[in-house]
């Protein structure tokens, strides 16, 4: 289902506002972050992203944020794990 054009926009001020971002200059970019995940958890972990569900547009903008903090790191927090092992078999 991914996100529509309203949540990945919420999403997007979410994850500026968590990062202290207030330009619009990385705006594309954090907007191919927020795809990239909404992608991956899709069709790599099965995971149907309902943009209706906080839950999991939280999750959605805390590992958006977190990805585009940590260029380069393949593990992921514990509680971004705890959560994603939630989304899965929850």
């Amino acid at each position: 289902m991914a996100l529509n054009e309203e949540k990945e926009k919420t999403c997007l001020k979410l994850v500026k506002s968590r990062l202290g971002i207030t330009q619009n200059i990385r705006d594309e970019y954090i907007t191919d972050i927020i795809r990239g995940v909404v992608s991956d958890l899709e069709n790599r972990n099965g995971i149907v992203i309902d943009g209706d569900d906080f839950g999991h547009l939280m999750f959605v903008c805390d590992y958006s944020e977190y990805r585009y903090s940590n260029v380069g790191i393949s593990a992921i927090p514990r509680h971004l794990e705890m959560r994603l092992h939630d989304l899965i078999y929850g």
